[in-house]
């Protein structure tokens, strides 16, 4: 059987140097803006926890097996989150930019 596509690669957020400094530096973060006011709107407080556990096997994940050659991948949850993670954000903007393409915009050239 030919094989089709890219092999599948969990991305691994807890690698790069984004999530090393929110996860260092959150707590202080929130400590700091609560000393020095009301502290930082909840949702905002939420997209960073959410940011924390996205893409991480550890806070859940699915099972995927095929059926034919019976091989198993594991696929993290993602936070689905708008503010703070880039992989999450990628995946919107692409996902808007093909929803405007296909439904909104005229079909004609465009410019890039």
């Amino acid at each position: 059987m030919e094989e089709r596509g890219w092999p599948y690669r969990r991305r691994q957020p807890e690698g790069t140097v984004l999530y090393e400094a929110v996860r260092e530096n959150l707590a202080t973060l929130l400590a700091e803006a609560s000393d020095v006011g009301r502290g930082l709107p909840r949702y905002v407080e939420r997209d960073f926890a959410r940011y924390l556990e996205c893409g991480v096997l550890v806070h859940g994940f699915a099972r995927v097996r095929c059926e034919s050659c019976k091989d198993e991948l594991l696929i993290a949850f993602s936070c689905k989150g708008r503010g703070v993670c880039p992989s999450c954000n990628a995946k919107r903007a692409q996902v808007t930019a093909v929803h405007l393409v296909e439904r909104v915009l005229p079909h004609v050239p465009y410019r890039k």
